[in-house]
Order: structure tokens, then C-alpha cells, then sequence
């Protein structure tokens, strides 16, 4: 059994054991973190999946009253704390941004915990924000730098391509992106058209590299001249999502869109073979026949 929760409306998703529980979509459950049990919305009621799925925190229970009593008094010090933060950033003149706060009141080597995530151009030198922060905020202070993917991620937001940010919902670990897969995905290498909310490029150039990798080691490349089911033809172009490649005809000079597999070499030689076997066949039959008629029905024969 699987369940899914959210700390956050539309945040990122957390997969768990439900055990004994039998939670609802919408209802408030605990979460096992390394600080304490916190308080999570059901998301994906509990259920069945075909594959055995080991390693997962299991669920807590359903929170009680005394729980999301807790968990609103947190979120109220958590806008607090952001609050303060910002007006003593801008008090103390320092090039940062604040991202996000986490507020933490059951760990067993601290009492109170205000954690805030910020974002920054270089180091920033905060020693006396922290002792203005822990005054007004009465709790330790622990202060974080955070890059551009992280400060998306936390704070979320919508892509280019019109959903929310994978980093925000799905993604557990940013994998490094180069240009060069965009150049093997034939994108344009133009900053506004591969670059992500953060300004880094997207991450979802990594999704398809293995395909088109592949596509591109087996397709003939541009510009070579290969035979088609329409006749023959120089390639001028590829569309890796329906693995096929834009061929213009010699004889006619109009542009079709043949499967990989009707001009790639292999096919080719493949499909060769089995006309010649299928000559042979017919030869080899042919002369049978012929030596059939050439016998005389009334003539011995060995």
C-alpha cells in the first residue's frame, strides 16, 4: 500500500506507508521528518501497487486536534519570522532575498528554531542580523544560502510550458544540464528559449537526451543520400518524437517523412535479403516446373 501527502496546496508530493491507516483524500495526517512528526494533507488515498515498494517513512496516524492547532500556530510565526526577516534585511542593508522559513519546536537539542533559506548574489557577511533576528524572534537562528534552482524549488511558480515547476513538484535531485543537449534536441540556443524559471536551463532537457541520443546514433545523418519506398533522396531533416526522417525526393524534389526504419541501412539490407531469398525461391521453383515438363510421362524413369 502507497499513500501520497502534501505539505503544501499543489506543492511537491511525498510518498508513504500508510500501515494501519486508512486516511482519506483531505484529511490531515502526520508525517515522519527529521524533526518531528508535521502535520500533511492526504493527497492520494491509500492504495494498492502492483510492484513491492520498500523504504518508505510510514505514516504517523491521522493528526488530532491538538496537531493542526500546532501546525497554525507555526505557520502564523513561520509569516512572522519572514516578516521581520525582510524588514531587518532591508534595515541592515544586505543584498539578500528571503525564500523561505521553516520553523522547528521539536527537536530535542533546541527549543525553538527559526531556519531561513536565502538567496544572494555572493557571501554575505550576517553575523549581526543573526543577533538582531534571535532578539526580535526569541529562538536560535540558523541562516542558509540557497542557489537559483533551490530558490525556485522552494518558492515554486509556473514553466514555460504552462504547468508548475518539476523542481517544485517531483524532482528529488537536480542532474547537470549542459548546451550541448540542446543542441542534439535541435533547440534554439537562444537564453529565453532554454532557460527555466531560475534562469539556469531547463531541466526537462535531460528527459528526452537518451532518446534522441539514440535516434541520432542509428538515423542517417543530414544531407545523406539514402533510398526510400518513394525512391531516392537526400535527408534534410529529423523528427525524433515520431521517429521519423524528412527525406527530399531526387526525382521530384518534394520533401516526405519516412519512418527510420525504411532508410537505415539495416532495414535496407534486411528487407534486400528477403527479396533475394524470395527470387531465389521463385527461381528454384520456376526450374522444377520446367523439369517436370520436359519428362515423358511414358518413358521409364530411374
Amino acid at each position: 500500500m502507497v499513500m501520497a501527502v502534501s505539505f503544501e496546496r499543489y506543492g511537491r508530493l511525498y510518498y508513504l506507508d500508510p500501515g494501519p491507516h486508512t486516511p482519506r483524500v483531505g484529511d490531515k495526517v502526520l508525517v515522519p521528518t527529521d524533526d518531528g512528526p508535521e502535520v500533511a494533507e492526504c493527497v492520494w488515498a491509500p492504495q494498492l501497487v502492483p510492484e513491492d515498494i520498500g523504504g518508505l517513512p510510514l505514516c504517523e496516524g491521522i493528526a488530532t486536534d491538538a496537531d493542526l492547532e500546532r501546525d497554525e500556530k507555526n505557520r502564523v510565526r513561520r509569516a512572522d519570522a519572514r516578516v521581520t526577516a525582510k524588514r531587518l534585511i532591508r534595515q541592515h542593508d544586505l543584498p539578500m532575498k528571503v525564500v523561505g522559513i521553516d520553523f522547528v519546536d521539536r527537536r530535542a537539542d533546541v527549543d525553538q528554531l527559526v531556519i531561513v533559506y536565502f538567496s544572494a548574489p555572493h557571501r554575505v557577511d550576517f553575523r549581526e542580523l543573526v543577533r538582531d533576528l534571535a532578539r526580535a524572534l526569541r529562538a536560535r537562528i540558523e541562516l542558509r544560502q540557497v542557489g537559483a534552482r533551490d530558490e525556485a524549488r522552494l518558492q515554486g511558480g509556473i514553466g514555460p510550458c504552462g504547468r508548475d515547476l518539476c523542481c517544485a513538484t517531483f524532482l528529488k535531485d537536480f542532474e547537470p544540464v549542459s548546451v550541448r543537449m540542446a543542441k542534439e534536441q535541435d533547440l534554439p540556443l537562444n537564453p529565453l528559449k532554454i532557460s527555466g524559471a531560475c534562469g539556469r536551463l531547463m531541466c526537462c532537457l535531460k528527459y528526452e537526451h537518451p532518446l534522441y541520443q539514440e535516434f541520432n546514433a542509428k538515423a542517417p545523418a543530414s544531407g545523406a543520400q539514402v533510398e526510400t519506398p518513394l525512391g531516392d533522396g537526400t535527408v534534410v531533416g529529423h523528427n525524433v518524437p515520431s521517429d521519423t526522417v524528412v527525406v527530399r525526393l531526387s526525382a521530384s524534389g518534394r520533401r516526405c517523412a519516412c519512418s527510420r526504419a525504411d532508410v537505415c541501412s539495416p532495414r535496407q539490407q534486411y528487407d534486400e535479403s528477403q527479396r533475394t531469398r524470395k527470387r531465389r525461391r521463385t527461381r528454384r521453383e520456376n526450374d522444377a516446373e520446367g523439369n517436370d515438363e520436359q519428362i515423358d510421362p511414358g518413358e521409364p524413369t530411374e
